[in-house]
């Protein structure tokens, strides 16, 4: 039996957002590549997770990367809403990391920070489509 388009397309994007924090995973061990984009893959997977949870849950989002914007699209009994009821600074390495400007560039902390909040964040999305009956 063929799965919902909107099943097949939040796997999808769920499968994006494992393979972004995967090449931020090999970066973090070649200390000599930019900070900055650890941090942008690590935003761009927590981003492509929300959605993705958010497809499985056909609610309509904008076109943001805003993840508080995104994440409080999702219902309040989820654990991520929880757990991160603020990744403001995960949400700006959408910008920061991709273009000079009049803020710090991303150091070995920022790195394994943003990489530590996306990994949880993953997590917390797989654990509650899950638990909705997503395998």
């Amino acid at each position: 039996m063929k799965e919902p388009d909107f099943i097949v397309e939040a796997r999808r994007w769920l499968k994006y957002a494992q393979e972004d924090l995967d090449a931020a995973n090999v970066i973090l061990q070649y200390p000599t590549i930019a900070h900055r984009h650890v941090c942008w893959l690590a935003q761009q997977s927590a981003e492509k997770a929300i959605k993705g949870a958010l497809i499985y849950l056909q609610i309509d989002f904008r076109r943001t990367h805003d993840l508080d914007v995104l994440l409080n699209l999702l219902p309040v009994d989820w654990d991520v809403r929880r757990r991160f009821p603020d990744l403001a600074e995960l949400t700006e390495w959408a910008v920061e990391a991709r273009y000079p400007g009049e803020w710090q560039d991303a150091n070995e902390y920022d790195a394994q920070q943003a990489f530590k909040q996306a990994r949880e964040v993953l997590e917390s999305i797989l654990a509650d489509l899950k638990r909705l009956g997503l395998p």
